[in-house]
This record gives C-alpha cells, sequence and structure tokens, in this order.
C-alpha cells in the first residue's frame, strides 16, 4: 500500500486466529516513539492502543449497555474494587482498590501509585490533569496499600467521574517506574510499564502501525478479571485513507474499521456478507452520545429572543437534513438529550407524551409543533432503496429516532412577526430594519458540512439570509464565539448511564466567558439561565446513582424546549463496521455490551467477548 494511506506491518507472521486487526482514526503520528500518554500536546498517538490496553483508572461507564454481570448501569470496577465512597457533604470520597492487580514490570498496583500520581500532576504543570487535580484536590492519601481515601476543596458529588472512562480520564501511573524520571515532561515512556493486559510488541518508526502482545500474566489485571481478551496480538493502524480502509477489510487485513462515509458503508455492507455495523440492517452505524445541533451564539443580539430561534428550528424539515446529511440513517432526536444508549429508555419514551401535546404561542394562535412519526416517515422512504430497513416500530424509533419538529412555515413566520421582524418581500427585516442576516459554520467536509449545508438552504428559501461558511478551525472559533450559527455538537453524555452531568454540570452560568475569551467545552452556545443553574445545583447536591437525576434530567429538558438556546437535530452517527471473516462475537443493537468506534479506551470489553472464527 502506498506511504500516505498507511502502510502494513508484515502480517504473515501474525497468525489470524491469534490476531485482530483495528483501524486507528488518528492520521500522522508526529512523535511515534512516544508513551507517556500523560504529557500534553506531546505529537504523539493516543488511540494507537495506548489508552485502549495499557492504562486504567477505577471504572469505566461504558456509552452502551456494557457486558451482563460485569456492569451494572454501564459502570464497571475496574481498578476500584466497588464503587465510589462519598462522605455526607460530599467533601471526601474512599476508593477501595482491588487486590492482585500488578503492572507488566511485575510491581503490584497499590494506593502508593494513584497518590504518587495525583501528588506529581499537581505539582507539575503540562501533565494532563495538572488543573483538575489542583482545582478539586486538598490532599489524597492512601488509608492502607488497598485504599485511598481523596479530601476536596469542597462539595463535588461527581468528583469520581474524573476517573470513570467513557472517553478521556485521570489514567494511573506506576510510582515505582515513574518516581525517579528526573524530567517527566521529556520522559518518552519506550516501552511503556503496563497496567493492562497487553504490552508493546513493536511499531513502525514512522508512526503507521503499533503492534502489542498479550501479557502471560493477563489474569493479574482488572480486565483479565471480567474475561480473557482472545487475540494474542493486536495491531492498530491509522493513517490510512477511507478507500484503503475498504480494501484492506475486504482483503483480510482490517477486522475494525472505526468509520466510512454512508455511502461507502452502504457498499461494503451490500458487497461483503462478512462484514456488519451496528444495526443488522439499514442505517447500520452507531449513535454516539453526542447530539448534532444548530448552535446559536446567545451572545449575539440575533438570537437574544426565544421565538427568533423557535421559527428557525420550525424552518426546518427533519426529512431533508437526514437525507442530506445521512442519505436517510440519521437518528433524530428533538430533546437535547443524544438518542443512544439507554437514553431513549430514560428519556426519550418517557417524554413523548408530553412532546406530543407541548405547545407553543406563535402569536397568533397556539400549535403543537412535534411530530411523534417522522422516524417512521424516514423508514418509508428508504425502504425502497434499502429493503433491510426496520419494519417494527421499535425498531424504526431505535434506528431512525422518536420524532422531530413539523415544518411549519406558517408559525415560524408568526413566531417572527411577533418578535417584531418584518418582511420585504422574500427577505426578513429585524425591528431595527436591518436584513436578517448571519453565517452558518460548518466543517469542511463530512456529514455535518452536508447538514449545515441543507440548514442554511432551508433558511435561504424562507427568507433568512444564512450564508454557508465552511471552516476548518471550528472548534477553536466555537470555544472564543467567533461564529453565528454552528453546526456542531454541543452535547456529549456518558451514554449508558442515564447522569447527565458529563455535559450538563459545563453549562452552569459560574463558567460563562464573554466572547472572545475560550468558553469551557459544550456550552460554545453561553446559555445562561437561573433556572438552568438551579438544576445543575440540584445534581450536583445529589448522588450519581440516584433516580431521582432522571427527574432532574427531565427538567432540563422541558427547560430547554422552552427556550431552544440551540436545536437539537440527530446523533452523531459513526458508520464503525467489523469484519467477521476472522473473529466474530462482535457488539450490535441486539447485543449491545459496548460502543463499536476503535478510538475510545471502553472497546478493550470487546475484546473479552469476541472469538476467532474457526476454519
Amino acid at each position: 500500500m502506498a506511504q500516505d494511506a498507511g502502510t502494513a506491518p508484515d502480517l504473515a507472521q501474525f497468525p489470524r486466529n491469534e490476531t485482530l486487526i483495528i483501524h486507528n482514526p488518528e492520521g500522522v503520528i508526529r512523535n511515534p516513539a512516544w508513551f507517556n500518554n500523560w504529557v500534553i500536546g506531546s505529537g504523539a498517538g493516543l488511540s494507537n492502543g495506548l489508552h485502549n490496553l495499557t492504562t486504567d483508572t477505577f471504572w469505566f461507564i461504558d456509552p452502551n449497555a456494557g457486558i451482563e454481570g460485569a456492569s451494572e448501569n454501564a459502570i464497571y470496577n475496574s481498578l476500584a474494587d466497588d464503587l465510589w465512597q462519598y462522605n455526607e457533604d460530599f467533601t471526601e470520597m474512599t476508593v477501595k482498590l482491588k487486590q492482585g492487580i500488578y503492572w507488566s514490570d511485575g510491581n503490584e498496583f497499590t494506593a502508593d501509585d494513584v497518590v504518587f500520581t495525583v501528588e506529581k500532576h499537581k505539582a507539575t504543570p503540562g501533565l494532563a490533569q495538572n488543573g483538575a487535580y489542583n482545582a478539586q484536590v486538598e490532599t489524597v492519601e492512601a488509608v492502607d496499600p488497598y485504599t485511598v481515601r481523596f479530601t476536596l476543596k469542597g462539595p463535588n458529588s461527581r468528583f469520581h467521574t474524573l476517573f470513570a472512562i467513557r472517553w478521556g480520564g485521570a489514567w494511573i501511573m506506576s510510582k515505582a517506574h515513574f518516581e525517579n524520571v528526573e524530567d517527566i515532561l521529556a520522559f518518552n515512556n519506550d516501552p511503556p510499564v503496563s497496567l493492562g493486559p497487553y504490552t508493546l510488541h513493536s511499531f513502525d518508526p514512522n508512526g503507521t502501525w503499533y503492534i502489542w502482545q498479550r501479557r502471560e500474566d493477563w489474569q493479574r489485571t482488572a480486565l483479565g478479571m471480567i474475561g480473557e481478551p482472545k487475540p494474542k496480538f493486536i495491531i492498530y493502524r491509522n493513517n490510512i485513507s477511507p478507500d484503503a480502509r475498504l480494501i484492506e477489510m475486504r482483503n483480510g487485513n482490517l477486522d475494525m474499521v472505526h468509520d466510512l462515509s454512508p455511502e461507502a458503508t452502504f457498499s461494503v455492507l451490500q458487497q461483503d456478507p462478512q462484514v456488519t455495523g451496528w444495526f443488522p440492517g439499514f442505517p447500520y452505524a452507531h449513535p454516539d452520545p453526542t447530539l448534532v445541533m444548530a448552535i446559536f451564539n446567545l451572545k449575539k443580539p440575533l438570537f437574544e429572543d426565544k421565538r427568533v430561534r423557535w421559527a428557525l428550528a420550525l424552518m426546518l424539515d427533519a426529512r431533508a437534513m437526514s437525507m442530506a446529511s445521512y442519505r436517510g440513517a440519521a437518528t433524530l432526536s428533538a430533546i437535547s438529550v443524544p438518542p443512544t444508549g439507554t437514553h431513549p429508555r430514560d428519556y426519550h419514551a418517557p417524554l413523548q407524551e408530553f412532546l406530543t401535546n407541548y405547545e407553543i404561542d406563535t402569536g397568533s394562535r397556539t400549535i403543537k409543533p412535534y411530530d411523534p412519526d417522522v422516524g417512521i416517515q424516514i423508514a418509508d422512504m428508504v425502504r425502497g432503496q434499502f429493503p433491510d430497513a426496520p419494519t417494527d416500530e421499535t425498531d424504526i424509533r431505535n434506528a431512525f429516532g422518536y420524532g422531530w419538529w413539523k415544518q411549519d412555515i406558517q408559525a415560524a413566520e408568526e413566531l417572527l412577526t411577533s418578535a417584531g421582524f418584518t418582511k420585504n418581500g422574500n427577505q426578513w427585516m429585524m425591528p431595527d430594519g436591518q436584513p436578517f442576516r448571519f453565517s452558518v459554520m460548518v466543517p469542511t467536509d463530512g456529514v455535518v458540512n452536508r447538514l449545515g449545508s441543507i440548514i442554511a438552504q432551508l433558511w435561504s428559501q424562507n427568507g433568512i439570509g444564512a450564508e454557508l461558511e465552511a471552516a476548518s478551525d471550528t472548534w477553536d472559533r466555537q470555544r472564543v464565539g467567533n461564529y453565528d450559527v454552528n453546526i456542531s455538537w454541543a452535547v456529549e453524555s456518558w451514554g449508558g448511564h442515564p447522569d447527565l452531568s458529563f455535559f450538563l454540570d459545563s453549562y452552569h452560568s459560574e463558567y460563562i466567558r464573554p466572547l472572545g475569551e475560550s468558553q469551557p467545552d459544550r456550552n460554545w452556545m453561553r446559555w445562561e439561565d437561573p433556572r438552568l443553574d438551579e438544576i445543575i445545583e440540584k445534581v450536583r447536591a445529589s448522588d450519581f446513582n440516584d433516580p431521582v437525576g432522571i427527574e432532574y434530567g427531565h427538567e432540563f429538558v422541558k427547560l430547554h424546549l422552552e427556550e431552544m438556546p440551540n436545536i437539537p437535530i440527530m446523533s452523531y452517527n459513526v458508520f464503525s463496521v467489523q469484519s467477521n471473516r476472522y473473529w466474530t462475537g462482535w457488539p450490535s443493537i441486539n447485543n449491545p455490551y459496548a460502543n463499536p468506534v476503535t478510538n475510545w479506551s471502553n472497546g478493550r470489553f470487546i475484546f473479552t467477548q469476541i472469538t476467532p472464527v474457526e476454519s
């Protein structure tokens, strides 16, 4: 294969019934020999197996249901022997550690490693958790070799989530390995000492592949205590172009592909019966626990009036957005919670009656804007081309979403009129007489680019001066508020757990920054409301597993609907595919024990569930 498509190692020396080959979505890794993943900005790889196979922390929360019997409410006890234990006012957290876990160098994992990790980070700017530990931890102590107590700087019922991996979090360091390192920021950690069941076998000095070998003592790891990781070797390959991913999977040189375009996925699934996606039929893709939205910059006078925001929502057509972005393979959400993992059970299904009866006063009349059957309509639209699209109503709602807002141009115009807008020909004018004009920022390509294009088109067709702006720096610009409307996600959730604090805590007004300053992640619209703060503060004062958290989540959803600070549209669906040629037992909608995307460290649990194909 060409170098720019990612080279492959000599696969002939690795028996395929012992070797799993995974696509890592990272591009060129600038610093291939760097394995110190606690240092910020090293230019090294992360999803090359390093955090997937060698690192560990107290708990994992899977975006899906988790392995039955090994997790509860999608929570795994990893290095911890049980769940977190807080004192009454959430100012102390005690963690009981599992016994019998060993680093790959033979040293036992104990509370001393945890204390060293926290204190080293607190003392070292440039390490990943320096800010978090300094902001939250007063002291940390080893009560005994298998018990750690954190004394916090203030009440914090969600402190444990720092050590509960869903994407990234606080990995534990080996005291014996790192304590004599003179300059930890310059230490490349090659080869890395592993707390997981795999160690480094070899890697490409050009940084296009990494090979990991199962430890002989894999049972002495947290993952090994859950189940045996079946592959003896795991190979991560990165910098592979989308076309090359297809070719390599067909040639048997990739077992797991992180993502493809919708069209490429449709093609490979039709041509290769051994390849599977999340759904057994259309739409195939896995809904990530992120929610793509039209994000308004609420610090701009253009969008101060919620009637304007609702008018823009009612100008949109859910069917057109689904077809333009994902070719119909979108999972819609009318509420500000991703339609993935266990959230349909806890939020979407219970709120259907509320949504169906939800009313808006347009200034001229009262309407019910919700259409509970949009997903069914989209399924009917695509079934001619994709006869494997679901027909059962429950399956349709899981795949396409529960419903969305009706396109209602008359209601949208009534809302704008009640907000003081007027129409000059086909152009809406603001109350000050200026044309209602703004830019719609999108990434330069991909499904979100397509989605933004159709959104701008729908608004323009209805008299809004919406100008599409494709930008390569959307993430940087949204943080400082350098945009009008941004098509991106402003919600990320645990997915498999009902608690919404993963994104909701960052919505508190204490974090609001002026335009031009970097806003903490997720509340890029800078939504500020005392009622929102009140909900967040109730969440903060409750236990993570208390069912009352779902009630608070419902309160948040209803407040969000009233204000519409951004327009929830659809889950960010990832077209992850797996081949059953050499390995089988992959997670799916019918066995949703893990998120199938390959860069998340939660993927390690997949390795205990798959088995080699006998041939």
